[in-house]
């Protein structure tokens, strides 16, 4: 039986999701800027730096080299591209490196929250623990830009049985902790109206990593991913979101193939470059009662 909160409707059953001008595909590019303690306190599930005894100097090196170096080449390519993105953040990268809270605001990326530190993990917080989380999150974004933060993600994916109720009850109204759809999905709470936004573990620069992947295979995977759903688009939009990690993809050996695949995707008339807040508004706004309604009917025929 599936969870309640992700009820399930095949691809094949829903009304037609259609973007803005008939685009086929809705393009969210996800760099995850994130920040790692030198020594963090053991997390009860999972210690951050298993390779060695604390401090892990080349682990927390090879991390630290996409915030010093990495993401300013990955905002260059950016930049000529006239790409926007939706930022997997650390919270604490705010307050921690302010130039490049400057260079963000500068360009105008959407800041959804990754938690505090990529080094802190959710997994066993008591609901006190996660709400307080959230809302330390929005208070740093409130008071650094004096807007709502919009999305949640857990960070390193290590969200709770609780994190959906209590991310809608705090006021986020999309998340990206599920890789269950190709669309925006509604997700069922009793606290409020909260969106899964797809977000990859698949079209993720961190999973070629450790997979031993360079960076040609893992272009391909980009390329061979939008050929995919680019044609599905022309009767059924989709998402497709691009996850990224500076310190990866800012090498130098990287930086230029991820150009060249970027360049091929956008070559496509057919392509929405959008941020994950406006992918959950416009399926809101055009979907997602639709949606809502065959799920109350498929949930009334199997009653």
């Amino acid at each position: 039986m599936e969870p309640d909160f992700i009820p399930y409707l095949p691809m094949l059953n829903r009304p037609k999701l259609s973007w803005p001008d008939g685009k086929r595909v809705a393009l969210w590019i996800c760099p995850n800027i994130e920040h790692y303690e030198f020594q963090p306190k053991f997390q009860r599930v999972r210690d951050p730096w298993p390779r060695s005894a604390h401090p892990d100097i080349l682990g927390y090196s090879l991390r630290d080299y996409g915030n010093r170096v990495g993401l300013w080449r990955l905002f260059a390519v950016m930049d000529e591209l006239e790409l926007k993105a939706t930022v997997s953040l650390s919270m604490a990268v705010l307050q921690h490196y302010p130039a490049i809270f400057e260079a963000m605001e500068t360009r105008g990326w959407e800041l959804m929250s990754h938690g505090l530190y990529n080094t802190r993990y959710h997994w066993n917080f008591t609901p006190a623990e996660e709400r307080a989380a959230m809302e330390e999150s929005r208070q740093i974004h409130r008071a650094m830009t004096g807007r709502e933060q919009r999305g949640w993600f857990s960070p390193a994916i290590s969200n709770t049985l609780n994190t959906f109720e209590i991310a809608a009850e705090v006021g986020y109204d999309y998340i990206c902790d599920l890789y269950h759809d190709d669309q925006p999905f509604p997700i069922t709470t009793k606290t409020g109206d909260l969106i899964s936004v797809p977000y990859t573990v698949d079209i993720n620069d961190v999973m070629a990593w450790r997979k031993g992947d360079e960076i040609d295979a893992f272009c391909q995977q980009i390329r061979d991913y939008f050929d995919t759903v680019y044609a599905e688009g022309e009767t059924q939009g989709r998402v497709m979101c691009i996850a990224l990690h500076p310190f990866w993809i800012g090498q130098p050996h990287r930086i230029r193939a991820f150009r060249r695949v970027m360049e091929y995707i956008l070559s496509h008339s057919g392509v929405w470059v959008a941020t994950a807040a406006e992918i959950a508004d416009h399926a809101r706004a055009t979907q997602m009662y639709g949606l809502k309604d065959q799920i109350e009917q498929r949930s009334a025929s199997r009653g």
